[in-house]
């Protein structure tokens, strides 16, 4: 499993301390550094079964600055969305776990957590 994380947010660190707390097997990705590829964030979307929109931290300055409020959500989009996403890493929403079974979540609260943990 691994766990796409951004040190500073708390979200991140409850996550983190809740799979060591459960004595999860996991890598860390600091995605603000170590950023991902548009590949491999169509490859956590498929995986999650979300749009690129439905991942972006539309509240961020970036966000606001580039407009992507006003970006048409649909299909035709989705490769703009994605590199967004990819430019601008800071609007991924954090965390993200992928799941051993193939599976990711968003893993925003200890619910979410504990689903990948299950997987």
């Amino acid at each position: 499993m691994e766990i796409w994380i951004n040190p500073a947010c708390s979200k991140c660190r409850s996550a983190l301390s809740l799979l060591d707390a459960e004595g999860a097997d996991y890598t860390v990705r600091r995605y603000l550094e170590d950023v991902p590829s548009e590949d491999e964030i169509r490859g956590v979307l498929g995986r999650l079964g979300l749009e690129p929109w439905d991942i972006t931290r539309t509240g961020e300055a970036e966000a606001r600055e580039l407009g992507v409020k006003d970006w048409p959500r649909e299909a035709g989009s989705r490769d703009r969305w994605v590199r967004a996403l990819a430019e601008h890493p800071k609007l991924i929403q954090r965390p993200i776990i992928t799941a051993e079974d193939g599976t990711a979540v968003v893993a925003r609260d200890e619910d979410a957590v504990r689903e990948a943990l299950s997987r």
